[in-house]
């Protein structure tokens, strides 16, 4: 059980709370002094994390991008796949914003327990940035310099300037193409293998954190993190329950024959956590139970796997707006705009990452679109264990869901019928 980092990193936050809570109820000034001294080993485990992501999303969405369009290129059935797959991860970054209104006007979260989990993160306010209008948010999504905007942590005009450089990679001689492929899939892979070395002191670093805002928080931030952890999972949940009815709805399959289909899945997705290790499941529960023809399923699941992760783009953007929501943060239309697109755009690239590198790549450009801290992140990657087991179950749904929809779309045999 040791042996899983995330455990690791889960022990390491409750030992650091309760340790900073009890120096503060009980210690003097010199453990005080000492806390503080840890806690910036925390800070710097935080920055060597920091430092990947302009240089990670920039190399993964040129790479990625390139990759969409190869994939385009192999026929009708994958655009439509492609096409399919951008509306659900679209319409999942848009129900992020729906979930915000409604989950926390049902409930609300605590004003002490905000409170207690921004007097952890004592540096963040510095990084607060005022909503852009609308006419500054169109003009901006195109740097006029990429490295100002770069340097400056704009990741959306980054991704835009990413996009165009990705496709006009594509048009290249294919020699070109295949050395500037290769340059930035290198850089992302060493990027990727930094971010893992750090990650191995994760336990460390959220240790030094946690003892931070446990002494100026105690206990407080206790219940926000339920809550965070109760408005994720709650709501990948409903993302699965949605794509289950897509399935039903427009892929015209019966509610109980998807049900014996798509639960072998779902078991197997709570006991990995991992949508590529269902690939095999899923392909054989589509191909015998829903009857999907092979031509379907050979192409469509693995896209699914390497782009589609449907609940990314919600949860991603969740987690942003609740750190927003802590800080207080009133956001005009354009960033939620901007969220979106960064939501959609950082979610189909990281899908190639472990979890805990996804998560932070793909959260922190979310929160920096926003104008919102990236200090909580560690502490809410300590807990991610928990939604991810929700994440993945709605993941491998929306894989499943997006194939019975395009075998329907292709003619196919009904799969009650086959069934019948």
């Amino acid at each position: 059980m040791l042996r899983s980092l995330s455990v690791r990193v889960l022990i390491a936050l409750i030992v650091g709370l309760a340790l900073g809570a009890a120096a503060a109820a009980y210690a003097g000034e010199g453990v005080r002094h000492a806390i503080a001294i840890i806690e910036s080993v925390g800070g710097l485990w935080l920055n060597s994390l920091r430092m990947t992501v302009v240089p990670l999303i920039f190399a993964i969405l040129v790479t990625g991008v390139s990759g969409v369009a190869d994939a385009a290129a192999t026929g009708r059935l994958a655009v439509k796949t492609l096409v399919l797959i951008l509306i659900f991860m679209t319409c999942s970054a848009l129900f992020a914003l729906v979930w915000q209104f409604t989950f926390y006007a049902v409930w609300p979260i605590g004003a002490a327990g905000a409170t207690a989990l921004k007097a952890g993160a004592a540096s963040a306010p510095e990084l607060l940035k005022a909503a852009p209008s609308l006419t500054d948010f169109i003009k901006n999504l195109a740097p006029s310099n990429p490295i100002k905007a770069a340097s400056e942590d704009s990741i959306l005009p980054l991704v835009v300037f990413a996009g165009f450089f990705g496709f006009a990679v594509t048009r290249l001689e294919e020699s070109r193409r295949r050395a500037i492929t290769e340059l930035f899939d290198s850089i992302s892979q060493a990027m990727v293998t930094i971010v893992r070395w750090v990650l191995q002191a994760a336990p460390i670093g959220v240790f030094a954190l946690a003892l931070g805002v446990g002494l100026r928080a105690g206990v407080g931030a206790a219940p926000e993190i339920v809550h965070y952890m109760a408005s994720i999972s709650l709501g990948n949940i409903v993302v699965a329950l949605v794509m289950a009815v897509v399935a039903i709805t427009l892929g015209r399959v019966a509610p109980g024959l998807w049900v014996r289909a798509s639960a072998p899945v779902q078991v197997a997705a709570f006991a990995t956590q991992s949508s590529l290790a269902c690939l095999p499941v899923m392909v054989e529960r589509c191909r015998d139970d829903l009857n999907v023809p092979d031509r379907v399923t050979g192409l469509s699941l693995p896209l699914a796997v390497a782009l589609l992760r449907v609940t990314g783009p919600f949860a991603n953007y969740a987690v942003a707006l609740f750190v927003a929501q802590i800080y207080g943060i009133h956001l005009g239309p354009a960033q939620y705009a901007a969220g979106v697109f960064v939501a959609v755009a950082t979610s189909m690239a990281a899908v190639s990452l472990p979890g805990q590198v996804s998560f932070f790549f793909s959260v922190a450009p979310i929160c920096v679109t926003l104008g919102a801290p990236v200090d909580l992140l560690p502490i809410l990657i300590a807990v991610e264990v928990v939604p991810d087991i929700f994440r993945t179950i709605g993941n491998v749904t929306g894989d499943m869901a997006l194939t019975v929809v395009l075998n329907r779309s292709e003619g196919a045999v009904d799969p009650a019928e086959a069934a019948a």
